[in-house]
């Protein structure tokens, strides 16, 4: 039999592409972590312990695996807000074993807020607040927050985006401060897969936050296996999709207060969020409630360090604190949230996967 030179490099080139693809097969599997929702579990549903307390990275702090977002009692981002319920309700909190708060200068008076609910007690707290490009820069800002919050150190410091390639001397500016003992650990709040693997690699940081709910559930699974080699603290923020996971709204509702942040979202927006959150209300009959369900997912996964909850009232610091800690989905329940998710384009797919090592190589060649 002849073989042609064509054929014969045709064959390897060929042979080269399935090998290659074969590889990135493997390498996507891994990526993601296969059969972490089932093997990831932490307890069981409905097991009954209170709130649990789990490493804040390497860092040596234990943090509460439900924290206290505080964005919404600054009165700049879900309406106004009622200063006396506020304070039940961190104190409520507090009772039910939070010791995490997240903050930020531009959550309106939130700090002051903080602060003046932190006299006394600020050794039963972390503190969460981070830098929003403000023009003064990363350490005049902290100084103005430590004076807000009535404390000389901040717990875990962010920088409220991930910085682009020119700007590394924020990240210098995370280090001093953490020299300096102004920050105990800092970090980045970050959107997508490229600003993860850009911390991961390039910077010194002790953990970040990023959005994880049963509608996002991407870049965290993209990134699970590296988050568990890496051992940084990760924050949870929008597990609830900005209330729309809580099975409160319809698709007839509108948000007419200025100060509330989905005011500018719209009409259609509104409605494909909905439509989107309803088809996981198949969790209602095991969590009892949408809430549970969703606020419970990201704790399915041991990467994740605390959950960060908005709580701006006291009936939902009895359920933030007191009935999610208490709930875990089932094995069941995680394979079937993953499958759905997968039939919605939620999470990455092979093909996204290959585009991303080639973005990544390019990016390479041009820097």
């Amino acid at each position: 039999m002849r073989i042609s030179r064509r054929g014969l490099i045709g064959g390897t080139i060929a042979a080269g592409v399935t090998g290659a693809l074969g590889a990135l097969a493997l390498q996507y599997r891994r990526s993601r972590g296969e059969g972490v929702p089932a093997a990831a579990m932490i307890g069981s549903a409905a097991d009954g312990v209170g709130m649990k307390y789990r490493d804040f990275g390497s860092t040596g702090m234990k943090v509460s695996e439900v924290g206290f977002g505080a964005w919404g009692i600054g009165g700049r981002a879900y309406g106004p807000v009622d200063r006396a319920e506020a304070f039940r309700a961190l104190a409520r909190a507090e009772e039910l074993g939070c010791n995490f708060v997240d903050t930020a200068a531009v959550y309106g008076d939130s700090e002051a807020l903080l602060g003046e609910f932190l006299r006394g007690r600020r050794d039963r707290w972390l503190i969460s607040t981070k830098y929003s490009a403000q023009p003064e820069g990363v350490e005049r800002t902290i100084e103005d927050q430590l004076r807000r919050l009535g404390t000389d150190v901040i717990d875990f410091y962010q920088i409220h985006f991930s910085p682009g390639r020119d700007e590394g001397h924020l990240y210098e500016a995370l280090y001093r401060l953490k020299k300096a003992g102004k920050a105990r650990a800092i970090g980045v709040s970050l959107k997508n897969v490229y600003d993860i693997d850009r911390v991961l690699d390039e910077t010194e940081v002790d953990g970040f936050m990023v959005a994880l709910s049963l509608l996002d559930p991407e870049p965290f699974l993209s990134r699970v296996r590296r988050l568990r080699e890496k051992r940084v603290a990760v924050v949870i923020r929008s597990a609830l999709k900005e209330g729309f996971l809580t099975g409160r709204f319809t698709r007839d509702t509108t948000f007419t207060d200025p100060t509330d942040q989905r005011s500018t979202w719209s009409p259609e927006r509104i409605a494909e969020t909905i439509e989107a959150a309803e088809r996981f209300k198949f969790l209602e009959a095991e969590a009892g409630s949408m809430v549970l369900a969703a606020a419970s997912y990201p704790l399915a996964f041991p990467e994740t360090s605390t959950v960060v909850l908005g709580t701006d009232k006291l009936s939902y610091a009895e359920v933030n604190f007191g009935e999610v800690p208490r709930f875990r989905l089932s094995t069941a329940s995680l394979e079937r949230i993953a499958q759905l998710q997968n039939q919605m384009g939620l999470r990455r797919s092979f093909r996204d996967f290959v585009v991303e090592k080639l973005r990544t190589v390019v990016n390479a060649v041009r820097y």
